[in-house]
């Protein structure tokens, strides 16, 4: 867990890395990346997981168990009280065709505070208006509840 002291110096390392990845800054951003994840910094956490499971495929997602499998860090932040964590988690899940573990992160998600997920949650829903769910064959229309309030 990073201490509050190390907080600042530890979002400017990971400004860093962002800078490396994005082709704005020399180096090697994933070092870096798996350096704060280590020590528990969030943002670090679900960074490096959105990149490892990019393909949406279950092999890339891993396990909760394997600490660095994409599943395992989703989970760690999540554990360390990001809720958008558990929203990256349920989504990979419903892009696989997992409704079970959509909806199980879903509630995670929704209880930790994510408003999105708890309205997503009310009002459960197979079908969803982006372009992953045409791959899984669970596309549905724009609709005018999908507007941003």
């Amino acid at each position: 867990m990073i201490r509050a002291t190390d907080k600042a110096k530890a979002d400017r390392l990971h400004s860093k890395a962002l800078d490396i990845r994005e082709g704005n800054a020399f180096g090697l951003w994933v070092p870096i990346m798996r350096h704060l994840a280590l020590r528990g910094h969030q943002a670090a956490m679900i960074d490096l997981a959105a990149w490892f499971s990019q393909s949406n495929r279950l092999a890339d997602l891993g396990s909760p168990a394997d600490s660095f499998s994409a599943a395992g860090l989703y989970r760690r932040a999540w554990r360390h009280g990001n809720a958008y964590a558990a929203q990256h988690l349920a989504m990979s899940c419903f892009n696989r065709g997992d409704l079970q573990g959509y909806r199980h992160w879903l509630g995670h998600s929704a209880r930790a505070g994510d408003p999105d997920a708890k309205r997503e949650l009310l009002r459960f829903e197979i079908r969803l208006p982006h372009a992953n769910a045409r791959k899984v064959r669970r596309l549905r229309p724009f609709a005018r509840r999908d507007e941003v309030v």
